[in-house]
């Protein structure tokens, strides 16, 4: 591990940064340039005194979660993440064809939608990142580990997943959960985590292996939709996806139009705060 250098690297990609560039106030006035170390913190999920001794070349190494966190949090490219990794004496991610760091240009939309319910999927439908809005519908996807990360995987084996949707449109959802996942794994290989996400639904669940004998391919998203939220109801909103050049990460945003029930609903969300949908 080398402190000197991660010190220094952790506060000039600090310094670059402007609180607009990550979706806060600038405020009145700020007497250095760049982010405060409180604010790199929050934005990575970690106290200001851990960020703090980083900066200052006396922390702990940081463990491969909390850089992580740390790249996300600094809008670091993969590149830079990797750096990061390398000179807090980690091993850099593997480049694999599921990323798990977020597309920087993504992050950058999803920092300005405050308002509205929007999160970042891959092209195996797991979360990688999601306002509170998007938290409050569908949940904290944060702490599933392993093949459950997946929403594809926790549609068939997790009930619980089904119930922000209304009855009468699961049975398209989960088509087009299968669609999504051929195309992945059309494009990943057998041997891939989309492969290995096959095999295990085939052994877990009779529905999937008959939608998957049905060879339907697709990435859409539907452009419109009814979600369900345990104290609101009924929410019929617009999607758009906005996806990245390789189709590899995908930002959702949903809406409604001003001056609805549906608007109304989506900015309750914001007030309601979160509720799991997990059985």
């Amino acid at each position: 591990m080398d402190r000197v250098e991660l010190a220094a690297f952790l506060r000039r990609r600090r310094e670059e940064l402007r609180p607009e560039d990550v979706g806060l106030p600038a405020g009145a006035r700020r007497r250095a340039r760049g982010l405060r170390r409180e604010e790199v913190a929050a934005l990575a999920t970690m106290s200001t005194d851990y960020y703090t001794r980083l900066e200052q070349q006396r922390g702990p190494q940081p463990s491969e979660q909390m850089l992580a966190a740390l790249a996300r949090a600094l809008r670091l490219s993969v590149e830079e993440r990797d750096y990061l990794f390398r000179v807090a004496g980690r091993n850099a991610p593997a480049r694999s064809a599921v990323p798990t760091h977020v597309a920087p240009a993504l992050q950058r939309v999803l920092d300005r939608l405050n308002d509205t319910p929007a999160l970042i999927l891959s092209n195996l439908s797991e979360v990688l990142v999601q306002n509170r809005f998007a938290e409050a519908l569908y949940g904290d996807s944060s702490h599933f580990t392993g093949l459950a990360r997946s929403g594809i995987y926790r549609w068939f084996t997790h009930p619980g997943e089904r119930l922000v949707y209304r009855e009468q449109d699961r049975e398209r959802q989960g088509r087009a959960q299968v669609a999504t996942l051929r195309a992945a794994y059309a494009s990943m290989g057998a041997q891939s985590r989309a492969g290995e996400l096959v095999q295990a639904l085939l052994k877990e669940s009779a529905e999937f292996a008959a939608l998957w004998e049905l060879h339907e391919v697709g990435k859409r998203f539907e452009d419109h939709k009814v979600l369900v939220h345990p104290q609101l109801g009924e929410i019929e909103v617009d999607c758009q996806a906005l996806l990245t050049e390789d189709q590899t990460q995908a930002l959702l945003v949903l809406t409604a139009p001003p001056r609805t029930e549906a608007f109304e609903k989506l900015q309750l969300l914001g007030v309601l705060g979160t509720e799991t949908f997990v059985s």
